[in-house]
């Protein structure tokens, strides 16, 4: 049931919503004069057919909208072209301009974006503003080192002084974005922001359950001062994303490596570039010289921040010998005191799952685990007295390797516990995996952890925190290794992907150009022995 103080929350919400009494659950229903105008700038034409999202709080239904056809996914593309031509033109300080004002119009109008998000993914209010103070953080970023980043390069020509080289970035085009539902909010800007400023159109397919929060992002763009046509949602599920990859000329995408894999076999096809973000089964590695008391909060929120459905959170914890027992006692009782609620505000410390396709596959890690003789620390049951897919924060010792849970990424509320007796076992433990997205490491000695942290495979890793530090620390590229992904995001690696590069080459004056010419036509040996002069002239001086 929703509680009193989620019902107040809910009933005065700025996004305009009320609860239904007379749904056993209470119902969140959102006010037509606020859903309309969100719903009518989704790509879609008459006779494409509807979608109904529901709320995971209640499993009720929450909104019913249209999906977009083959054709208007490529007119979409076809007016992001159009618009994308003009935009280009722009001076990159204009185009910045719009991500500074988007990031105060998210911050300024944080309770609309944490009421949609939420009910539309379930998740705890302290998650969701996570997203909004992601998308604040990376509009600034890009905003303030836009013109640096897109800046144009000088490098040395063949000769010194006489050879002019300057590399310039131009946009690529249209960006396509495929996206998932579990941070709609940062997962819609997130490629989105750097596209735009590098003088890209941006074409949108959100996942279903999460669209209300993408088209809530289009509108903010729209305030923001973005000109229409350059930021489109097209609505609909696995065929609308796959005709999005036929149009674009980039395409990013968030989501399970199997699917990652097709995108980047038709993106190859087409010869246009990919971003990949994919799975990942990420580790935390416990020392034995930490302080347990000071870690373990930090390590709670690692594993089970939003439910554990976050593509860096932490799913298997490896703790040293020396402290486990004392370390494993302490986390199981954080663990167990976690709150989990419904509420539209931040009395809960966990959400709900946002499906029942997350819940069946959580719950079916936990049961192969125990059937091969896991034991339960925490956790472990699946809690419908608090809604539809709430499930317990569920702690596993004693795990095989052979359990599904041990090697496919969950997704969810659940961690296992694997015992190292020294660094070394720490490190082939945590790269026992195909994935190689995120890794953290705890320890008072950072040096240790520094040269722990250097031979873990993976893309990115923390030291003595989660992942709250290396997600905000957007000036660094945030990618995976392995099969969890292709490309960054983050800092100039967006900008990378998101552009051209083109070179530039001048001879200064038509002098040297003759010259040039004059040499060559000498025939014979005398052009070969004088440029081998010239080179073995500049390997001396040490010459780039």
């Amino acid at each position: 049931m929703i509680d009193d103080a989620a019902a107040d929350a809910a009933a005065s919400g700025a996004v305009g919503g009320v609860l239904d009494p007379e749904h056993p659950q209470g119902t969140f229903v959102l006010e037509p004069e606020v859903m309309a105008p969100l719903v009518a700038r989704i790509a879609s034409s008459e006779g494409s057919g509807t979608h109904r999202s529901m709320c995971p709080f209640t499993g009720a239904p929450l909104v019913t909208f249209p999906v977009s056809s083959a054709e208007d996914v490529a007119a979409a593309v076809v007016r992001a072209r159009v618009a994308q031509r003009t935009w280009a033109r722009r001076p990159v300080r204009e185009r910045a301009g719009v991500l500074q004002r988007l990031g105060q119009l998210v911050l300024e109008r944080q309770s609309e974006a944490l009421d949609l998000i939420q009910l539309e993914t379930g998740k705890a209010r302290r998650a969701a503003f996570e997203e909004v103070a992601d998308i604040a953080q990376v509009a600034r970023h890009y905003a303030v080192r836009g013109e640096r980043y897109l800046s144009s390069r000088r490098h040395a020509g063949m000769i010194p002084l006489l050879t002019g080289v300057r590399v310039h970035r131009r946009p690529i085009g249209v960006v396509g974005a495929v996206t998932p539902w579990n941070y709609p909010l940062v997962l819609a800007l997130a490629e989105a922001l750097p596209a735009l400023l590098a003088g890209n159109a941006v074409v949108l397919k959100p996942d279903p359950q999460t669209t209300l929060t993408a088209l809530w992002a289009a509108e903010a763009l729209d305030d923001a001062g973005l000109p229409a046509g350059l930021f489109q949602v097209v609505a609909g599920g696995r065929e609308v994303g796959e005709e999005l990859v036929e149009h674009v000329d980039h395409i990013a995408f968030t989501g399970s490596t199997a699917t990652g894999r097709k995108v980047a076999a038709r993106a190859g096809e087409r010869l246009i570039g990919a971003t990949l973000e994919l799975g990942g089964k990420n580790a935390l590695y416990v020392a034995d010289d930490v302080d347990v008391d000071a870690a373990v909060p930090g390590i709670v929120r690692a594993c089970f921040a939003n439910a554990g459905q976050l593509c860096v959170s932490v799913e298997r914890l490896v703790v040293h010998e020396a402290i486990a027992d004392e370390f494993v006692a302490k986390f199981v009782r954080a663990v167990r005191s976690l709150r989990l609620g419904p509420a539209l505000d931040y009395t809960a410390d966990v959400g709900s799952l946002t499906s029942q396709a997350q819940l069946d596959k959580v719950t079916a890690h936990v049961d192969d685990a125990l059937a091969r003789g896991a034991r339960v620390l925490a956790g472990g049951v699946h809690r419908a007295d608090v809604g539809p897919y709430f499930y317990a924060p569920t702690v596993l010792d004693d795990v095989p390797a052979q359990a599904e849970v041990a090697r496919e990424e969950t997704f969810g509320p659940v961690v296992t516990i694997t015992r190292v007796d020294c660094d070394e076992d720490a490190v082939t433990v945590m790269n026992d995996t195909e994935y190689g997205l995120h890794a953290a490491v705890w320890s008072r000695d950072t040096g240790r952890a520094r040269r722990v942290a250097e031979r873990i495979e993976c893309g990115s890793v923390a030291i003595n925190d989660g992942y709250t530090l290396t997600w905000g620390s957007v000036a660094a590229p945030l990618g995976g290794w392995k099969a969890s992904g292709l490309g960054a995001r983050h800092g100039a690696a967006s900008i990378d992907g998101l552009t051209r590069q083109q070179t530039v080459v001048t001879s200064r004056g038509s002098r040297f150009g003759a010259t040039l010419d004059t040499l060559y036509g000498l025939g014979g040996e005398t052009p070969s022995r004088v440029l081998t002069t010239a080179l073995s002239a500049m390997r001396r001086l040490r010459m780039g």
